[in-house]
């Protein structure tokens, strides 16, 4: 079986067995998209109403930046995987709750475990504090993180395209930072070879 394969079966599988409580009020699941061999995964919070009508990830308003962002550093939305912390459209977009991110964690974690990417790139506060409880996004934003997790070891965390979307001052600082994920998968590279 092919990763990509692999990672279909991992999510028919998961939606039959996930238990978190907004598949109730939710059209369907949101599961991740994007290559099985990426080197890079993005990690949002939840889906939005765009993503809960058509069933992929970061495609409303804040997905669209997010692949003007990506177009700017060369990538293709095709080269890149992105998911999210939860798995289904938490009612009128609000913040999931910690029983709904535990309810998706073994999904999430699955996931990154068949890809094994080289980065993993958290959009926002919500996909940080769900490895990294203890940090700000206002504080690391930018910045390579390192620490052994369970689906992985080097991160980078950036502000969620949503919020930049709102603060006109907020999206150059998200942009400016975007533009150091090639600098930071070079020198991952580096390491690994």
């Amino acid at each position: 079986m092919s990763k990509q394969e692999e990672l279909k079966a991992l999510h028919q599988k998961w939606f039959k067995e996930c238990k978190c409580r907004l598949k109730e009020s939710a059209t369907q699941p949101v599961p991740g998209d994007g290559p099985a061999n990426a080197k890079v995964v993005f990690i949002g919070e939840a889906p939005g109403k765009a993503e809960d009508l058509e069933g992929k990830p970061f495609v409303g308003a804040a997905g669209k930046f997010l692949n003007e962002m990506l177009e700017s550093i060369k990538f293709k939305r095709e080269d890149v995987y992105i998911t999210n912390v939860v798995k289904y459209r938490p009612p009128n977009n609000r913040d999931p709750l910690p029983e709904e991110k535990e309810a998706c964690s073994k999904w999430l974690e699955e996931e990154i475990k068949i890809i094994n990417p080289k980065l993993i790139v958290f959009l926002g506060r919500h996909s940080l504090q769900n490895f990294f409880p203890n940090e700000k996004i206002s504080e690391v934003h930018g910045k390579i993180l390192k620490k052994k997790t369970k689906i992985g070891d080097t991160f980078f965390a950036l502000y969620h395209p949503a919020a930049a979307l709102y603060n006109g001052s907020m999206r150059e600082v998200l942009i400016e930072d975007f533009k150091k994920i090639p600098k930071v998968l070079a020198k991952i590279s580096s390491f690994v070879q």
